[in-house]
């Protein structure tokens, strides 16, 4: 049955395919049977996993593998402390990593929330409230203003019937809904007029029709589908880690073999050898690396949430350092999603309308010049119209989440702070537009309701497309009338021209239709205005009789206006080297009118509407996805054909919106970003992002963000793997050289623990460099030593481990058969390595040289650095501690060659980077952020 193309049927013929009577529906018995063949009508949530298993799912992960294996060499070895840090590192990893996923999977039961609880149903020919789960095909519901349709309903009868589908489809006006049959097969969820979907709300009106399509099979059903069956993807982040973490374990345990073997050969003691070796092996592991990526993205989420992005998963903080494409919702994303009348058209004067949003604050003017009601009868009367032919209501609301100011006027107390109330419509958008442009001139219901009172209404009636009302005026009578434009010109006899009531001639007509047709071209959504004066014996029960013989007035255009910002936001990203698409289910002229004015569509670029999209296969799309800029009239699968297309071409897709219909998408992109004020719970329970101004702008600073987050962490891996290099090599070289041991373990294990770890994390929340955002997205393929950084890396852990190792020799050397002073050279080789690597982390700030930034910017850094010297100081003169470490104090000679072996390093490569001059740098910019031509 679910073949059934329900949109073509007569009502004759859908009622015959069901087996209903339209008045008495089905029968209980009749309805027990049909549940138990189609079911609950609700959204199953699919195989769920226990919290137990998810928990320990977070132990799979290689590194994690890797650092259980550091965790028992440090037991072996005696060292507790370090083998309890590993195992802190790991739980807490896994705890976090439990929270996220937990989260995650809780998409599905936040869109089982949006079907309706009770329905009103006939049944046996009397109405019942029932459990909407109860509901089966057949079943004939009733349904009225304010009311969520329980399941996708085919009607049967409709009165001035609106349904709000903005969730489902995107589109921000109500849809005007008809029970007539549809003879149509290719027709997109938009325009299926004569079907109501479950979770959607009626807005206006009265209506009746009968289920056809319960729970799973429902449209909220398939999205629900999508979701369950939707793989999350793994940030490139995590793929990175995952892949370091392999090449770490391999270099690390082939390294350290050849010292021990080396060492043996060379006539070290096996034992001792060994010791030194697994104490390499740990070092060479940096398992700090996971909690230092936890620390960084944490920090980072903390000034994202100052930024207004509050994050739900931590990775994908990072993921969109390397976005190449946004994919954002229209409705309520790019525009305010609040209908806004911008242009008037009154006898041939064509007025603009200034002002944002619900708020009553702006201008009418005329060529640039404020209007004055006073002097301009037409105006003055078109807002009286737009005032009383109306049934929204404008008021002040104190938000939960309104923004908190320090005072103001009207301001509602809480707590210590104070909420600033907004302007919010309840009633119909587009007579909330009206009303919003009346009040902006200080034309409301209220200001004027004592020379003008209302007292009849003519309801507005998708057959009659207009409403009218009449009032009281002076002792007469006045019927105010709005409508489709079209409809409107063909009742009026008459035109306000000029302040003067002149004949609606043929010539006049085509100048307010021509005005018509302009508007529409800008994608406005047009009403025209019209009234007529009515004599005292008139009757008005004839709605054709008496909305007849009209006086037109004029036109007003309204649009769901684009965001203020998002033009200048748009742009930035475009410099970053991200494209920009917008994806609606709102009309194609509509969407190419906003996506014009925020300058989305580059020059060759294209968009294509859903019918076009549905006779394309994967490939066909494929082989245009990077030319389109605009998707109009799409669904959930569409939205989820062209994220995965996107990806197939190898962008990584950062995916936008609010409605449940983005939800599927948003949760196979790459990074999923949810409205946080408009958006639906279910969108942000599949999201990693929630904006929580809902603002497109803040993607870019969230981009910026975690750009420099991957950065920062490359930072810290080029500190710890340079550092690591170079203790190995200086054991490894002294061993070929037949020297003795440079390092003893337990110093070895202690650089680890303390050298490597606070400058490392003071390096994960590092200013950004200025240039950032000048540099388009790194590929997603990039490997975590691309952009020279295996190269720097080996360079400078070559240098350090050189340089330890001829401050050890240089030392030695003095008496080279002193056990004394062994451990001289030994503690110098300690206090060289340290320092070295103290050197060297400020030289890791800057993709150029340590000349290239200030020291002293980043002060977590330096107190980091000040505090390892420290300890080093205590290690070396503290006698408690001497006989534990084998180190013994030093002298002003032997700091003098340790400062300058330490420093070698540095000073090489920063004299070196330098003299490379400008050219280098040029061409170490373009590579820092491989070009992509589709994201242009």
């Amino acid at each position: 049955m679910e073949q059934i193309k329900w949109h073509r049927l007569t009502c004759t013929q859908l009622l015959d395919t069901l087996g209903v009577h339209a008045d008495q529906g089905i029968s209980d018995e009749e309805a027990v049977q049909r549940q138990q063949r189609y079911g609950a009508n609700e959204l199953s949530e699919g195989k769920r996993i226990s919290p137990l298993a998810l928990f320990l799912n977070q132990f799979k992960d290689f590194m994690v593998l890797v650092l259980a294996g550091a965790t028992l060499v440090s037991g072996i070895l005696g060292e507790y402390l370090d083998a309890v840090t590993i195992i802190a590192i790991i739980i807490l990893n896994g705890v976090l990593g439990f929270v996220q996923e937990f989260r995650a999977e809780r998409s599905l039961r936040a869109l089982k929330q949006l079907s309706a609880p009770i329905a009103k149903v006939i049944r046996s020919g009397q109405l019942h409230h029932l459990p909407a789960r109860e509901l089966v095909p057949g079943d004939i519901v009733v349904l009225e203003s304010g009311d969520r349709v329980p399941a996708d309903i085919r009607w049967l009868e409709t009165n001035s019937c609106y349904v709000e589908e903005s969730a489902l489809t995107g589109e921000s006006v109500p849809v005007n809904k008809h029970f007539e049959a549809i003879n149509r097969d290719d027709i997109p969820l938009g325009d299926m007029k004569n079907i109501g979907f479950m979770g959607t709300m009626m807005s206006r009106g009265t209506a009746r029709g009968i289920v056809v399509r319960t729970g799973m099979d429902t449209e909220m059903g398939k999205i629900a589908h999508l979701i369950d069956s939707t793989e999350s993807m793994e940030t490139p982040l995590q793929h990175r880690l995952e892949q370091l973490g392999k090449i770490l374990i391999i270099v690390a345990l082939a390294l350290t073999v050849m010292v021990v073997v080396a060492g043996i050969m060379h006539g070290q003691p096996a034992l001792g050898m060994f010791l030194a070796g697994v104490s390499l092996a740990v070092a060479a592991i940096p398992e700090g690396l996971p909690a230092i990526v936890t620390i960084a993205l944490a920090l980072g989420v903390q000034r994202m949430i100052k930024r207004k992005a509050i994050v739900r998963k931590l990775p994908s903080v990072e993921t969109l350092g390397c976005a190449s494409v946004i994919c954002s919702d229209k409705t309520g994303t790019l525009t305010q999603n609040k209908m806004t009348v911008t242009n008037l058209w009154l006898g041939g004067r064509t007025l603009e309308v200034s002002g944002e949003g619900y708020e009553p604050i702006g201008h009418i003017t005329e060529q640039g010049q404020p209007l004055d009601l006073k002097n301009d009868q037409q105006l003055r009367r078109l807002l009286q119209i737009s005032a009383l032919c109306n049934n929204a209501i404008l008021d002040e609301v104190y938000p939960e989440e309104a923004e908190l100011t320090k005072s103001g006027k009207g301001a509602k107390r809480k707590g210590r702070e104070e909420v600033q109330p907004v302007w919010g419509i309840k009633g119909d958008p587009t007579e909330g537009a009206l009303l919003v442009m009346a009040a902006k001139l200080g034309v409301t219901a209220s200001s004027i309701g004592s020379a003008y009172q209302r007292v009849q209404e003519l309801p507005f009636d998708s057959e009659r497309k207009r409403m009218s009302v009449v009032v009281k005026h002076q002792g007469g009578s006045i019927l105010f009338t709005k409508g489709a434009p079209d409809v409107l010109m063909d009742r009026c006899a008459y035109v306000l021209w000029d302040g003067k009531v002149v004949p609606f001639t043929g010539s006049l007509k085509q100048r307010a239709q021509a005005a018509n047709e302009q508007m529409a071209k800008q994608a406005l959504r047009v009403l025209g205005t019209a009234y007529r004066e009515l004599k005292p014996s008139e009757q008005v029960d004839n709605e054709n009789a008496v909305e007849s013989q009209l006086i037109f007035v004029g036109l007003a255009g309204m649009i769901d206006p684009p965001r203020r910002e998002v033009r200048d936001a748009i742009s930035q990203c475009r410099r970053a080297g991200i494209k920009t698409v917008m994806i609606t289910g709102d009309h194609q002229l509509t969407a190419e009118a906003i996506a014009g004015q925020l300058g989305i569509v580059p020059k060759g670029g294209i968009a294509v509407n859903g019918a076009q999209l549905a006779h394309m296969t994967d490939e066909d799309l494929d082989k245009v996805v990077d030319q389109i800029y605009v998707y109009a009239r799409v669904s959930p699968e569409h939205k989820l054909r062209i994220v995965k297309s996107l990806q197939r071409q190898g962008h990584v897709v950062a995916m936008t919106g609010d409605g449940v219909n983005d939800a599927p998408a948003i949760k196979a992109a790459d990074i999923g970003i949810a409205m946080g004020i408009t958006g639906t719970d279910v969108t942000k329970e599949a999201s990693a992002l929630i904006l929580s101004d809902d603002n497109f702008a803040t993607i870019v600073s969230a981009i910026e963000e975690g750009r420099g987050i991957y950065e920062n962490i490359r930072k810290f891996i080029r500190y710890l793997l340079a550092s690591n290099v170079g203790e190995i090599l200086v054991m490894f070289f002294a061993m070929m050289l037949g020297l003795p041991l440079p390092l003893i373990p337990i110093q070895i294990l202690w650089v680890n623990l303390v050298t490597d770890g606070l400058p490392a994390m003071a390096l994960g929340v590092d200013q950004a460099e200025k240039d950032l955002m000048e540099h388009r997205p790194r590929s997603a393929k990039e490997n975590i030593f691309a952009r020279r950084l295996g190269w720097k890396i080996i360079s400078r852990g070559l240098l350090i481990g050189i340089c330890t190792l001829a401050a050890f020799w240089l030392t030695l050397n003095a008496n080279p058969n002193s056990a004394e002073q062994l451990m001289k050279a030994q503690t110098v080789a300690f206090a060289t390595l340290v320092m070295a690597q103290l050197i060297h982390v400020f030289d890791c700030r800057s993709s150029r040289s340590i000349f290239h930034r200030n020291l002293f910017q980043n002060k977590y850094l330096v107190l980091a650095v000040l505090s390892s010297v420290l300890l080093l100081l205590g290690v070396l003169y503290i006698e408690q501690l001497q006989p534990i470490f084998k180190t013994v104090p030093l002298g002003l000679r032997d700091w003098a060659i340790t400062f300058v072996m330490a420093g070698i390093p540095t000073f090489l490569l920063g004299i070196g980077s330098v003299w490379s001059g400008k050219k280098s740098i040029n061409r170490r910019r373009k590579a820092t952020y491989p070009s992509h031509r589709r994201a242009a």
